[in-house]
């Protein structure tokens, strides 16, 4: 078991990760009512064991459905309601157990209803146990634009524990690993080359195994967090991958890829942009390429537009009045924020990762 603390304007709090993580739940007494979010399948498979684990007999489950679609406002207030109706008041708390659907309705969710309640973050992803449950980043979907309208609401805990892995499938499982990935380059050559080493050893069922990689993948996030909780800056280089991986999915309506597979073709085109603008040298290149194609297999990509793509990229939210912040490899374990990079060369950087999809 590790654990982790972050620091935070609101308070600090710990990331506990490991298998048996759960457990510290049962230290959130005191409270006048509690409540679960999660979704239905996952309570279906894991419900009973969690309750047990955490001590959270007296906690009623509220169920929403699985998917992107439950990011929304209207999803926010029929979660309100039902936690009006169940008598949730201000000394209240939420757990939100789930991926980073749960995750972030949840946050969003407690740090608007009267104002403001304690949660805590229990996520059942990889995604969500390296990345999106760390950090206090809440928001919902409005139309096609994704986390347009959120908080910074940090939780009181974030209780990652891998044995709930078990239940992902492999294509979950992998799209998962693409932020580990992600990570990897920001962390340096120690945990990269762990990372090369582990790859194809990694199952979701043997969460024991999963714990060190699982625990220094998070870690990562834990440390920039903690220097910059409200992305004033070097928190945007957890953005690494994102600005491609955010259009490709809105390219296709959010239905070819799971998140982390878009974020690794994102790594493989910012690795083509950083080499042809002379950033990153091309053997250190490949090296990241190849990690992420070790992974597994991806979505196809090459029927994409490259008009399309340059034309959402401006629309991503990290982007200021239209001028996207490109988060570029220069080394692995050394990122750089380039504000310039000409479109164009965006777009080469593109149709290279495209033309080498159609030989693998």
């Amino acid at each position: 078991m590790r654990r982790l603390r972050v620091t935070s304007q609101s308070g600090n709090y710990d990331v506990l990760v490991g298998c048996g993580a759960w457990r510290g739940l049962r230290q959130f007494r005191g409270y006048s009512s509690r409540f679960i979010l999660t979704e239905r399948g996952l309570w279906n498979r894991w419900g009973k064991r969690f309750v047990r684990e955490a001590g959270l007999r007296d906690a009623p489950p509220i169920f929403v459905p699985p998917g992107e679609t439950s990011k929304s406002l209207k999803m926010v207030e029929t979660v309100a309601s039902q936690l009006l109706e169940h008598g949730a008041d201000r000394r209240s708390l939420l757990v939100a157990f789930g991926g980073g659907v749960i995750g972030d309705l949840g946050g969003f969710v407690a740090s608007t209803y009267m104002r403001g309640i304690d949660y805590v973050q229990v996520p059942t992803t990889v995604v969500a146990q390296v990345d999106s449950a760390i950090g206090g980043k809440t928001a919902v979907n409005v139309r096609a634009m994704k986390n347009l309208v959120g908080t910074f609401y940090p939780p009181r805990q974030v209780l990652a524990d891998p044995t709930v892995l078990a239940s992902l499938d492999e294509r979950a499982f992998h799209s998962g690993l693409h932020e580990v990935v992600k990570h990897a380059i920001l962390a340096g050559p120690a945990f990269f080359r762990q990372l090369e080493a582990k790859i194809p050893s990694l199952h979701p069922n043997q969460g024991r195994a999963l714990e060190p990689i699982l625990a220094r993948a998070a870690q990562v996030k834990v440390e920039v967090v903690s220097r910059d909780e409200r992305e004033s800056g070097l928190r945007r280089v957890l953005n690494l991958g994102h600005t491609f991986g955010h259009a490709f999915e809105e390219a296709t309506a959010y239905r070819r890829f799971l998140h982390g597979e878009a974020v690794g073709w994102g790594l493989l085109a910012v690795t083509s942009l950083a080499q042809l603008l002379g950033l990153l040298k091309p053997a250190e290149g490949e090296q990241i390429a190849r990690l992420v194609r070790r992974v597994g297999p991806l979505p196809p990509i090459g029927d994409l537009s490259p008009e399309r793509i340059l034309e959402l990229l401006p629309r991503d939210k990290k982007a200021v009045a239209g001028q996207i912040h490109w988060v570029l490899p220069e080394r692995i374990g050394k990122v750089r924020i380039v504000k310039d990079a000409p479109l164009g060369l965006a777009a080469n950087a593109l149709r290279e990762v495209q033309r080498g999809s159609r030989h693998e």
